[in-house]
């Protein structure tokens, strides 16, 4: 209320329930996570080039994902009207990244679709080792392993 100027009338007034306004903060939190990862996905760049900056762009490892962190929400979970937005996050996010990855050379559809859940679950298990071990760097860590492996330098046989 302190940053929009608007009274607490107001804003009873426009949502007259807890539940509407846990929706609409839902809503523009989903909304303003996919604009950040449509930019960085569809930009012009090369795919490989979009997939590294999108994995590596400074996040705040401690806070975790906003959206993520709804799925540690019961009540978000329990609630449809909730927990929808946050599903068709993650499946929108999953194709965008998917997308990028469709346009690697010699990459087929289940290949792409593969390593588009291997990026969101690293990016989402970097901010849950990091806030597990109070270690920042730990999701660091995880990118940076995975950019080698992206690169051909992970070291494999």
């Amino acid at each position: 209320m302190q940053v929009s100027g608007v009274g607490q009338g107001s804003l009873y007034h426009h949502f007259p329930a807890k539940h509407e306004l846990a929706q609409a903060a839902i809503a523009v939190t989903v909304a303003d996570a996919l604009a950040t990862a449509e930019g960085e996905l569809t930009s012009g760049s090369p795919a490989r080039e979009r997939l590294i900056q999108y994995l590596t762009r400074p996040r705040d490892a401690l806070a975790g994902c906003r959206v993520g962190r709804l799925t540690y929400e019961q009540y978000v979970i329990d609630d449809d009207a909730l927990n929808e937005p946050v599903r068709q996050y993650f499946r929108r996010l999953i194709a965008l990244v998917q997308d990028v990855f469709a346009e690697l050379p010699g990459m087929d559809e289940g290949g792409s679709r593969r390593r588009a859940y291997a990026a969101v679950a690293l990016i989402q298990g970097g901010y849950v080792l990091s806030r597990a071990l109070d270690e920042p760097a730990a999701l660091d860590s995880a990118v940076s392993g995975f950019v080698d492996v992206l690169n051909g330098d992970a070291g494999l046989p």
